[in-house]
């Protein structure tokens, strides 16, 4: 598995954000740069830090760029075996936000924190190895599936559309991570998959025999990098463990193909709710965590329901 997060960065201190009484931060830079080498440079040395610092601390980074919206970076985790992963993801958003610390910068990993901006996303990337190859692949244009996807793939992808939004507190946490979930904004709101597309929930990405994985774009970055990967395993070895065929067509262009699909639910406790009911999690995480967890998701949401914000 790896990681990637994209996170907005502002000019702020504690000082200075207390005294805005935590309303109005300011990006450290603004417009919708994506991609743009001027503004990675406008905090070069807080951006070259993350690198540096992070790869000597263990959680090296394949690569970091500025994403679209003001202040916003991208960084993806160089892969490593599913619980490093989780400790890599982790540390990354600590770590981070002890480095631009430094710089009088303040990183904000909220899936949406404005709703005229884009949102920030925690895509899990994933392959399964033998221990000598990557099994998501089959060569063999007799046996393979799509795009040179294995049986064993498409069972796992299979999972992941039939069951995952069973499993959704635990890729979108918190009252804030269902404003991201926006049509038209880039994170993807109904359990569709594609070969090599970015509007969709399960992005195939059919390279070569090393490189053919699963992308699962659905989480936002507030995810807690252990219990969303968790997530799309057990619904990805379910899949696999029941031999479950894709049967659902891929979507092509701008979520061409998914206009019958049904949304996700767009509030905390729609999702604990069916967590709470779903067989599948039980038997995958068994009973005590989905009691524990979705007691938590609950009292989450009291909380918002008490609660007076701007």
């Amino acid at each position: 598995c790896s990681l990637e997060f994209e996170f907005f960065n502002f000019a702020e201190t504690p000082q200075s954000w207390a005294g805005k009484k935590g309303v109005g931060p300011e990006p450290i830079t603004p417009g919708m740069f994506g991609y743009s080498l001027l503004r990675a440079g406008h905090a070069r040395d807080y951006f070259n830090a993350l690198f540096t610092e992070l790869a000597a601390f263990g959680v090296p980074i394949e690569g970091l760029h500025t994403e679209t919206g003001p202040g916003v970076y991208e960084a993806a985790i160089v892969y490593s075996d599913a619980l490093e992963a989780g400790d890599r993801a982790l540390l990354f958003k600590a770590g981070a936000k002890e480095i631009g610390a430094r710089f009088g910068i303040m990183p904000s990993f909220m899936a949406k924190w404005n709703q005229h901006l884009p949102g920030c996303s925690g895509h899990v990337h994933q392959s399964l190895s033998d221990g000598k190859r990557n099994v998501f692949h089959d060569g063999n244009p007799r046996t393979a599936g799509r795009a040179g996807m294995s049986k064993i793939f498409e069972s796992y992808l299979a999972g992941q559309v039939d069951a995952l939004m069973q499993f959704a507190p635990m890729f979108w946490p918190t009252v804030n991570s269902y404003k991201r979930l926006v049509d038209g904004f880039w994170a993807p709101v109904k359990p569709t998959w594609g070969i090599d597309n970015r509007t969709a929930s399960f992005r195939v990405i059919a390279g070569s025999p090393k490189a053919t994985r699963l992308e699962t774009r659905c989480p936002g970055a507030d995810i807690n990098p252990y219990l969303a990967m968790a997530a799309v395993l057990a619904a990805g070895l379910h899949g696999v463990e029941k031999g479950l065929k894709l049967t659902q067509p891929a979507i092509t262009g701008t979520n061409v193909g998914a206009e019958h699909i049904p949304r996700a639910p767009r509030t905390l406790i729609e999702t604990t709710r069916a967590f709470r009911e779903s067989t599948i999690a039980r038997d995958w995480l068994g009973d005590d965590f989905v009691d524990h967890f979705a007691a938590t998701r609950e009292w989450e949401w009291r909380q918002w329901l008490d609660g007076v914000t701007d």
